[in-house]
């Protein structure tokens, strides 16, 4: 037995003539739960809080007729898929057609045949049956790949998430700088999703994947030396040459993954481009590559304002936070020399969620104190230059 089908189902049957009521309840009673009304507006009431498996209808009904009445079941999103069988003394064709436009499954004439009409009704509920099975089974696949989505998602979050807080480790910064800068370059781009020059990129699902590739923009630091990347004062010309490798060292990780598992994928494209471009100048005079202007994938002038704006006004260990007027004034003298002019104006226009943003996610004295700690400790075990490393 279909697990799916209903135990005993329940018919309506729909006729002005009570003669005709008792004969069609007779014929099904044995075999179906049966309900008889002999009024088209009673048959829509009923139909609605408790629908029925399949209608039986009578055409020929006073105030409403079943043509009327099959008319609004299938404009009800609620009814609209239950079987109508019309019962009728119309036997001409120009009657059928009309019943058959309007939905109904079957048109049976009487004067009624009952293995006929018993025969219909069992085709008729089968059909029904096996129509309902298979939303229910569509129903419980969707569910169930929306959910393997969902978990796919959370996974990929936490992936990403880990992959950033290990450079993070390695680096002055604390987590809450990945959290600031993720939500800087989601409020940025959702401010230019309708500019003109960025509303053919900036789609929901890719701020989505900017928002959440964010954090990796400097997963290329793993790839630093200690002496380098802790070094507490200004690099050396030699050890900022070894610096400015990150973003080639990141994106050549991802591309390796990438290639590897033959996989590609909106998220791990805009990552590629915000890990190896965020450190480009608008005016092409950043690094790795010297890219200008429109070159620069968009994602990466995004990250650009978000990162510079947040090493201003953060504190470190080794420097007082800037005030925000400061750090706005500051991305504005970089507009058309470091960052794209657009995205300075937009900036302006949001500002204040900026500082908002910063003062949510504030590095408390506590943070500070532990990554100071952290620093020392990796700078204590850091091999000398001179010492080869076991």
């Amino acid at each position: 037995m279909d697990m799916y089908a209903p135990v005993n189902p329940t018919i309506l049957v729909v006729d002005d003539a009570t003669a005709n009521l008792t004969l069609i309840s007779g014929l099904l009673r044995d075999l179906y739960t049966v309900k008889a009304v002999n009024h088209g507006a009673k048959a829509l009431k009923i139909a609605s809080e408790e629908p029925p498996d399949l209608i039986l209808l009578d055409i020929m009904m006073p105030d409403m007729d079943g043509y009327e009445v099959c008319r609004r079941l299938k404009a009800d999103p609620q009814t609209r898929k239950i079987p109508v069988i019309f019962l009728t003394s119309k036997n001409d064709v120009e009657s059928e057609q009309m019943g058959m436009d309007l939905g109904a499954v079957d048109y049976v004439t009487r004067p009624i045949s009952p293995p006929i009409l018993l025969s219909r009704v069992k085709a008729h509920l089968g059909d029904a049956v096996h129509a309902k099975t298979l939303q229910v089974n569509n129903e419980y696949l969707e569910y169930e790949v929306s959910k393997r989505s969902r978990q796919l998602l959370a996974l990929q979050d936490v992936t990403t998430l880990a992959l950033a807080s290990l450079a993070e480790t390695r680096d002055a910064d604390t987590g809450n700088h990945l959290r600031r800068t993720q939500h800087y370059v989601q409020a940025l781009a959702k401010q230019l999703k309708a500019h003109p020059r960025f509303a053919d990129f900036l789609t929901e699902s890719r701020i989505q994947a900017i928002f959440k590739c964010a954090p990796l923009h400097d997963i290329g630091k793993v790839g630093i030396p200690d002496r380098v990347l802790l070094k507490p004062g200004r690099f050396e010309p030699a050890e900022w040459e070894i610096m400015k490798q990150h973003p080639t060292l990141g994106h050549e990780a991802i591309s390796k993954a990438m290639s590897d598992t033959d996989a590609s994928s909106e998220f791990l494209e805009v990552a590629k481009e915000i890990v190896y471009c965020h450190h480009e100048k608008w005016d092409g005079s950043g690094y790795p590559q010297g890219l200008a202007g429109d070159t620069i994938p968009i994602s990466a002038r995004l990250m650009a304002v978000a990162d510079v704006y947040d090493a201003l006004i953060c504190r470190r260990i080794y420097k007082k936070a800037a005030p925000h007027a400061q750090a706005v004034q500051i991305i504005v003298d970089g507009r058309g020399t470091h960052f794209d002019p657009d995205l300075v104006d937009a900036f302006c226009a949001i500002g204040q969620d900026f500082h908002t943003i910063a003062e949510r996610f504030a590095d408390s004295d506590e943070d500070l104190q532990l990554k100071a700690a952290t620093l020392e400790s990796m700078v204590a075990i850091e091999p000398s230059a001179s010492q080869p490393s076991s």
